[in-house]
């Protein structure tokens, strides 16, 4: 009897490593040997949260939309006889210290939020204060993307008016809607944050897209002023 048990308990032990970490984690006591419970603990925290890989996929996604816009930007230009360029509107560099300001804010807000989860806290401050000015200063930039358009609007260009504009206009405001994803993600970190229930993933997460929308803006900007 313990010879035929031995080769069913191995086969056992085979099927449940294809099973995901928390199932496995579940069922481990009754069934896994010591030996396999130790290799699935250690593949269990080699492993990227989902956050993590989740949002290098949306990085990469956004890069190759954009390298496209750019490379259409350049062809159009160069093959076309009624490229009109013009002068970018001022507020736009107002905005890009914004947008560059509001990634120190996050790197501070990181800090005190992990200090905070470690359990260091300082009296009367807020873990979630400077997430609030990150977020503050991000409506900002919105606001002032729009400041520039209604100034482009005043002086006769808008989406049709001519290939130059109607580049400025698709990738401005294609950037301003991931900017906003990225606010919406700061907004579930501060109410994770709020509820005690953010994870330190999470955070890392929400940071490395909006540090990556800030770099995506420099570009844009060099790009815009050098094409247009």
């Amino acid at each position: 009897m313990p010879e035929e048990a031995a080769p069913k308990r191995m086969a056992t032990d085979q099927k449940l490593m294809e099973v995901t970490p928390p199932a496995v984690e579940a069922v481990a006591p009754s069934f896994l040997s010591d030996s396999l419970k130790r290799q699935l603990r250690v593949v269990q925290d080699y492993s990227p949260p989902p956050a993590s890989t989740g949002i290098w996929v949306v990085v990469y996604a956004v890069s190759m939309t954009f390298a496209a816009l750019t490379s259409a930007l350049i062809v159009r230009k160069g093959s076309s006889l009624d490229w009109q360029s013009f002068t970018l509107p001022s507020i736009l560099y107002l905005d890009t210290a914004l947008l560059l300001g509001s990634s120190v804010t996050l790197e501070i807000a990181r800090r005190r939020v992990a200090r905070f989860m470690g359990g260091v806290t300082i009296p009367g401050e807020s873990p979630a204060r400077w997430l609030y000015i990150t977020l503050g200063l991000g409506l900002l930039f919105v606001t002032g993307q729009y400041v520039a358009w209604s100034q482009l609007r005043g002086q006769g260009l808008y989406l049709a008016t001519n290939p130059s504009s109607s580049f400025f206009y698709v990738l401005t405001v294609a950037h301003v809607l991931h900017v906003l994803g990225g606010l919406a993600g700061l907004a579930y970190v501060i109410a994770r944050l709020t509820k005690s229930e953010l994870r330190r993933s999470t955070l890392d997460a929400a940071s490395r897209y909006w540090h990556f929308v800030d770099i995506l803006w420099v570009y844009l900007l060099v790009l815009l002023w050098m094409k247009l």
